[in-house]
């Protein structure tokens, strides 16, 4: 029920030979993201300081593993770093660190320029990366609610099948993205019927995406269950009532 718009091919195994290609869109960060900073440096006095934190993140993120529910990011929450209110993290040493605006890459080259003035230049090492993909589903979900994903990337249809898919009663042409800009929230329509939205920039959700599903009219009658009900009853009802003109007119 998505894509709805490919077109159709006879032949089961052949392909269209389309390619669409990817929009990657830099993630930057935003206030109250959770990051993991790992430092290693030959200095083992200072590898011992960075690795109250840095270290005991990444421990627990490969304890836990690659995927799933919200418990998946604990260990980020209680080891990583969360930017604060001023953009900023704390680090050993270094001290406060403005990392709000920026790519990861960015700010592992920030972090580098401030850890070259405790170690020589090509003996240390930076890793910043996300504390996973968070991200809200709401509505017409199968389970609604928050989500995250240990992954660096994670496209729509991913951030869907961990919420178990959309319910029948969801509009799939209309489903609403709300997203976090460093300069504030904007919202989005998203068509999952649409086939350019593999090319599109929203193929990829963002940590903090709140999803939203709207459900069709139909919904007004009742959940899934009531009006499948409502209608076999519907239909019964018609049957019979032919059934028995049809005998009183023999």
């Amino acid at each position: 029920m998505y894509m709805q718009d490919l077109q159709e091919d006879a032949s089961p195994t052949s392909s269209s030979g389309e390619k669409l290609p990817y929009n990657f869109e830099s993630y930057r960060m935003q206030y109250f993201d959770i990051v993991d900073v790992n430092i290693k440096t030959t200095s083992e006095e200072l590898n011992k300081i960075f690795e109250i934190t840095g270290n005991a993140a990444a421990g627990g993120a490969a304890m836990i593993g690659g995927g799933g529910g919200q418990a998946g990011g604990d260990a980020f929450f209680m080891n990583g770093y969360t930017i604060d209110e001023n953009g900023e993290i704390e680090l050993p040493l270094m001290g406060d660190i403005k990392l709000v605006g920026l790519t990861t890459k960015e700010a592992k080259n920030l972090i580098e320029r401030e850890l070259i003035n405790y170690v020589n230049e090509g003996q240390y090492f930076v890793r910043v990366r996300l504390g996973g993909i968070r991200y809200s589903a709401l509505g017409e979900f199968n389970s609604p609610g928050k989500r995250t994903i240990l992954q660096n990337r994670v496209t729509i249809f991913e951030a869907i099948a961990a919420a178990q898919d959309l319910t029948v009663l969801a509009k799939r042409d209309k489903v609403v993205l709300l997203r976090q800009y460093p300069d504030g929230q904007q919202i989005h329509r998203i068509n999952l019927n649409d086939k350019e939205l593999l090319s599109s920039e929203f193929f990829f959700i963002q940590p903090n995406d709140v999803l939203y599903a709207e459900p069709l009219k139909v919904r007004e009658i009742g959940n899934t269950t009531n009006f499948i009900q409502t209608l076999t009853l519907l239909t019964t009802t018609v049957t019979a009532i032919a059934l028995i003109l049809n005998l009183v007119n023999k």
